[in-house]
């Protein structure tokens, strides 16, 4: 198995630059398993977002990657539920704060806005102030 970074998943949905494109898909099409931490995820999230993506696109990239034949990303069931929630409203880091806290009784935060729109999903663990 090997590990993926962020600037090449980047250059995999972005296309932006040809030749680190090509490489990333030559990359991503191994016979290898590819590991995605949460944290790339997160990261290539916020890339996308600093170039203007939409949440839709962004969920979209994220779907994309993480469907590739030998992609296994880190929590894959959380990745699954944040990217949902994501496409429902919630901010991508918050949704994965939330996702991978599925454990927890509550989750604290001073977010209002967090904890209205996810009482509005239903999302569990709910978000309480502290």
């Amino acid at each position: 198995m090997i590990g993926v970074d962020t600037n090449v998943l980047a250059r995999f949905v972005l296309a932006d630059d040809p030749a680190q494109h090509r490489r990333a898909v030559a990359a991503l099409e191994t016979d290898e398993d590819l590991f995605i931490p949460v944290t790339v995820l997160l990261e290539l999230a916020w890339v996308l977002g600093a170039r203007e993506a939409t949440r839709a696109e962004i969920a979209s990239a994220l779907r994309k990657i993480v469907a590739l034949p030998r992609a296994h990303a880190q929590h894959p069931d959380a990745v699954r539920r944040a990217i949902d929630w994501v496409e429902a409203g919630l901010d991508f880091a918050d949704a994965f704060h939330l996702a991978l806290s599925e454990r927890a009784e509550k989750f604290l935060s001073f977010d209002s806005d967090l904890a209205r729109r996810a009482q509005r999903l239903g999302a569990r663990p709910s978000v309480a102030a502290p």
